[in-house]
């Protein structure tokens, strides 16, 4: 089974070529009466293509990443994996424990790419010496932050092993754009790609009368739109969440979808880029 559009290769800062769309695992592998249908929308996703799958020690504490475990049993090489570390474990002692923990859950022997969640008060330097032991031991091959400001980046820079940093993973969408004021002009400086969790929003952004109306317009989905948005753009990786194959299949519908620069510019008007610096926002 072959994806229904090509999708499209992002670069990060190390080289490795990494797909724009992939799934995200928030709240899945909670409930067992479901588990049998996300492994099944997992492995239909890895078939159609989008085998970048982010997951967290965080969900569930623990059961998401045992579901993505079961879901690329025998297919390991075929996904890229992002898992992430919360950051009260973020030590120089704790890091490498999770980072087992982690492995053990996953059923793998490396993590391809290894975030921390958010920023806590372990300093960023311990944080940063122990992921580089982990990519020195191969237990990791690259690491990155997520929910991290301009300032977090700018003192992530001046940390030995800050500069390797990968992604950096936040929440983006047509109804949270906060970060094009700041955040994002000065990671694309760099060369850093942004990871968007929540591209689709939630009920809120689907059911916007102003999405729905243009999505109707242009025979699209509210969810396809919200996707093919960020698609768009050159340096973002969009990692949708759902625990259904037809949602998985309409949310990759919308790499059939190319919105062109009228539509774009439709889209500023209904949701406006912000006009001033914001915090960052988080879910």
């Amino acid at each position: 089974m072959k994806a229904t559009a090509h999708i499209k290769q992002i670069n990060l800062p190390a080289g490795e070529l990494v797909p724009q769309f992939g799934m995200g695992t928030w709240h899945l592998g909670e409930n067992p009466a479901t588990r049998k249908e996300e492994t099944a929308m997992l492995r239909l996703g890895l078939d159609l293509g989008a085998t970048l799958i982010d997951t967290a020690e965080m969900y569930g504490d623990g059961r998401a990443e045992e579901l993505v475990g079961e879901a690329i049993e025998g297919r390991r090489d075929e996904v890229f994996l992002v898992t992430k570390i919360l950051p009260e474990n973020a030590s120089r002692r704790n890091t490498p424990l999770s980072c087992e923990a982690s492995l053990r859950r996953l059923g793998t022997d490396r993590i391809d790419l290894y975030l921390l969640h958010w920023r806590g008060s372990i300093p960023l330097a311990e944080t940063m010496e122990a992921f580089m032991d982990l990519q020195q031991a191969g237990m990791i091959r690259y690491y990155g932050v997520s929910n991290f400001d301009v300032s977090d980046m700018q003192e992530l820079w001046e940390v030995p092993g800050g500069r390797e940093t990968q992604t950096n993973q936040v929440l983006y969408n047509l109804e949270h754009r906060g970060i094009e004021w700041d955040l994002l002009p000065w990671l694309r400086e760099r060369g850093i790609p942004i990871m968007a969790y929540s591209p689709v929003g939630h009920a809120e952004l689907v059911n916007d009368p102003k999405l729905t109306s243009f999505a109707r317009r242009h025979r699209m989905t509210p969810a396809q739109v919200a996707l093919a948005w960020l698609l768009a753009k050159p340096d973002v990786m969009v990692i949708p969440k759902t625990s259904r194959r037809e949602r998985l299949k309409e949310n990759l519908g919308a790499l059939n979808h190319w919105l062109t620069e009228a539509q774009l510019a439709e889209l500023d008007g209904l949701f406006p880029p912000p006009d001033g610096p914001r915090p960052l926002e988080m879910l």
